[in-house]
């Protein structure tokens, strides 16, 4: 199993390459870092883990441009997005900043894609939130079929576009992994044969059963607590990856709280 980093970056917390650079040198396999385009003022939609919605959702940079600096200042590190709101992005940008950023960093990009939570930030981009599950869908569809197609176009419901060129083309099939702990989004990486990206459980029985529940489906999960007996788990359940959560602080707390999460390393490897 290999052991990642998940994060906000900000304009208040480290830098990406900064950070970047501190993850590869420490051992980890991967950084993913989250995306939200902005935060309605409106607080209808509840915050998912109750009470005040951290900072860094306010302030978080756009994912592509900070591991675009990610992958400038490392060569080895594992770039993803955790994740990126594929919904409430246009598709045809986005198979281009996905395909240029595969490109820069060598075939290091992991696409980690989701719905979101957030209903009034959907809505701000022209997303109907009761139709996003089927946007996603499409959206990946058409996605894949932009990075592999000459001539590409794609007819759905939701995304359609006429025979389009579009460069560059990502050198391989760019993992893509569905973000979600519902069955919904398990089902989704099942019928999508992508990889599954879920919260990581606390509970080191509940973890080894969020695993075999996926099946052949490769797992990450995400954010979970420096717990040796968690991360055991995972790696006795076959899981392909686990991340740590990383708060999105200053760069001195930040290298200080990766010294302290880089003795797990050896534990997983």
């Amino acid at each position: 199993m290999k052991l990642g980093i998940s994060t906000f970056v900000t304009d208040e917390s480290a830098r990406a390459d900064v950070l970047a650079k501190a993850v590869e040198d420490r051992g980890f396999d991967a950084l993913f870092v989250a995306e939200h385009s902005h935060i309605p003022v409106s607080r209808e939609t509840p915050y998912p883990s109750g009470g005040e919605m951290a900072r860094a959702y306010y302030r978080a940079l756009d994912p592509f441009v900070a591991l675009t600096a990610a992958a400038a200042a490392t060569t080895t590190l594992k770039l993803g997005t955790g994740i990126a709101l594929l919904i409430q992005r246009d598709v045809l940008h986005t198979a281009k900043s996905v395909a240029s950023l595969d490109l820069l960093s060598g075939g290091r990009f992991l696409f980690g894609v989701g719905v979101g939570w957030n209903r009034e930030e959907m809505r701000n981009h022209g997303t109907d939130p009761s139709t996003r599950g089927a946007l996603l869908d499409e959206q990946i569809q058409a996605l894949r079929t932009l990075w592999t197609n000459d001539e590409a176009e794609f007819h759905g419901v939701h995304v359609d576009f006429d025979p389009v060129f579009q460069w560059p083309k990502p050198e391989r099939e760019v993992p893509v992994y569905i973000g979600g702990n519902s069955t919904a989004a398990l089902d989704r990486a099942k019928r999508l044969e992508a990889g599954w990206l879920p919260n990581a459980l606390r509970d080191p029985e509940a973890a080894a059963a969020q695993v075999a529940q996926a099946g052949s489906v490769p797992v990450t999960a995400t954010s979970a607590p420096p717990d040796p007996a968690l991360l055991d788990a995972y790696v006795e359940a076959g899981a392909e990856r686990v991340t740590l959560g990383l708060p999105a602080t200053s760069e001195g707390d930040t290298l200080r709280r990766l010294d302290a999460l880089a003795a797990l390393v050896p534990r997983v490897s």
